[in-house]
Formats: C-alpha cells, sequence, structure tokens
C-alpha cells in the first residue's frame, strides 16, 4: 500500500508499578529489570529504533526517574570510562544513546489501563501513525519483531498487532483475536476480544506487546470507556476502527518471553544468555551441572 504514511514514533508506557517483582521493584522501575547486561526497556527501544523508529515516547508515571536517566548522557561515567581507557565500554554507551531531541515523556498521573497510557501521549504522537511496545515483552528474534510488522505494515496498511497461538487455558490473559482470514503467518481480523474465557474466545491467535496503529485510534480512547478489569482498553479501541481501517495480526518469526512474570523474566535471562557467544558455554555448563545434581537428588 504506497500511500501509507511512515512510522517514525514509538510510544513506550512505563507507568506500572511492577508490584509483581517486590521488593525488587520498590524504588526502581520494572522496566529497569535487566536481562542479562541490559534493562528491558533498552531492548524495546532498540527493536523500534532497528524498526526505523525515529521519536521515542516514554508515557511514564511516579519513581520513573531511573528511565529517563538511563536514556541521558552521564557525563561523568564517560569522564571515568575515558581515563581508564575502556574505549571499548564508551563507544558501545554512546552507539545506543538516542540524539537530543529524539526522546519526549509524558505522565500518566493515573493508572487506568494500556488505553489510557496511550492516550496520554496523543499530543506527542500528533496525526500519523505510530508503534507502542512493551517493555514486558521481550522478542528473541533473527529479525525483530516490530521490523516483520512494518514489513506487513506498508504493504497493507491499518492497525497491525503481533500475535502468536496459546493454549486454550491462557486464553484469559490477552487480548484474542477474532480471525476472519488466515493464511498461517498473516491473519486479517474482524476484531477482537480482551481476555475471554477458554469457552468464548473466538480463537487461540492472542495478542502481544506490539502495535502500529493509526491515530484515529485517539479519538476512540478519549472517550474513556471502560471495559474489562474496569480499565481503558487498548484493544476495545482497535475493534471500535475495524470497519474504518484495515486490521492484521502477524504471526511473528521469533520466541516471546513474558518478562512482567518471575518464570518467564528467568527464562528470558537463560534464553538470551544462551544466544551470546561470550556466555553461552558457561551457562550451558551451568545448567547441565545442576540439572544433573536435581536428578540425582530426586533418585
Amino acid at each position: 500500500m504506497s500511500n501509507t504514511k511512515p512510522v517514525r514514533k514509538a510510544v513506550f508506557p512505563v507507568g506500572g508499578l511492577g508490584t509483581r517483582f517486590l521488593p525488587a521493584t520498590k524504588a526502581m522501575p520494572k522496566e529497569m529489570l535487566p536481562v542479562v547486561d541490559k534493562p528491558l526497556i533498552q531492548y524495546a527501544v532498540e527493536e523500534a529504533r532497528a524498526a526505523g523508529i525515529e521519536e521515542l515516547i516514554f508515557v511514564t508515571g511516579r519513581n520513573k526517574t531511573a528511565i529517563e536517566d538511563h536514556f541521558d548522557q552521564s557525563f561523568e561515567l564517560e569522564w571515568t570510562l575515558q581515563e581508564r581507557g575502556k574505549h571499548d565500554q564508551l563507544t558501545q554507551l554512546r552507539r545506543w544513546l538516542p540524539k537530543a531531541g529524539n526522546v519526549s515523556y509524558t505522565r500518566q498521573q493515573e493508572p487506568m489501563g494500556l488505553g489510557h497510557a496511550v492516550w496520554c501521549a496523543r499530543h506527542l504522537v500528533g496525526n500519523e501513525p505510530f508503534a507502542v511496545l512493551l517493555a514486558d515483552d521481550l522478542v528473541l528474534a533473527d529479525r525483530p519483531c516490530l521490523s516483520q510488522m512494518v514489513e506487513v505494515y506498508e504493504q497493507k496498511g491499518g492497525n497491525v498487532v503481533a500475535a502468536m497461538d496459546v493454549a486454550p487455558e491462557h486464553t484469559s490473559r490477552y487480548g484474542i483475536i477474532d480471525i476472519a482470514q488466515d493464511d498461517g503467518r498473516l491473519v486479517t481480523a474482524r476484531g477482537m476480544v480482551e481476555k475471554p474465557k477458554s469457552d468464548e474466545a473466538p480463537s487461540r491467535t492472542a495478542v502481544i506487546g506490539r502495535y502500529i496503529l493509526q491515530p484515529e485510534i485517539f479519538d476512540h480512547l478519549g472517550r474513556h470507556e471502560r471495559g474489562s478489569g474496569g480499565e481503558i482498553q487498548l484493544t476495545d479501541a482497535i475493534r471500535a476502527m475495524v470497519e474504518s481501517h484495515p486490521f492484521h495480526a502477524v504471526r511473528f518469526d521469533g520466541e516471546r518471553f513474558d518478562c512482567g512474570d518471575k518464570a518467564g523474566f528467568i527464562q528470558a535471562n537463560i534464553a538470551f544468555s544462551l544466544a551470546r557467544v561470550d556466555l553461552r558455554d558457561q551457562v550451558k555448563d551451568f545448567l547441565a551441572e545442576r540439572l544433573s545434581t536435581y536428578r540425582d537428588a530426586a533418585q
């Protein structure tokens, strides 16, 4: 679809409290929890930039200044690295920092749901398509998940979400796609249901925390209609746009880890460690030894 506007901006809702990771998140944002040696939010930002995103918009809450500091220069740290001759680390540090003027912050004063968090960014997004990335959803992929979605968006336009198939008993954890057509990788959707019971779910195809959305969604979110859980749901606004905008779900190539869950967070650290040449052998040896010990103890 040649007349689609490019996706230049990305919204990162980072206002959540992270109560499932207390006490670790009492003073530190959950988005700053590290997977190996990078915080979750940095993975999301790097994925966005790899997909061509130019402007980063963070929707924050209280006690989130660590995120702002992370994406700012640290003159003392850079000077120390320079003085100690750690030029490789200094180069790496400067490489991923956003350029001046490419980062914006706005505040979600009251936690009223993902839809409300996205609506809080409306003035910074303006009248153009934009991406939404949830840092809790970490994707290990050869080609970044959002890049795969942008490719579909450039062909189809409209609203695009990332999706994966889940077990029937897990549909109540996700927004579930109501499928009109399905070619295996690309799904044409007629709608979406937020967290349905297994016997009420229209499919097993679940949406994860990656979206490409048209700016008209702010009109629907601005009505502040409460949905599942009494919150303003992004899925409800997307469903309301189906008749006026194409809606597609991409079954992305890669593995998604729910880092809002303790087990998922641990699994992500293991998987990302095994994907790194500098750590792979040590981690494999440790896991093999530890699993052997548990097997022996269980006998």
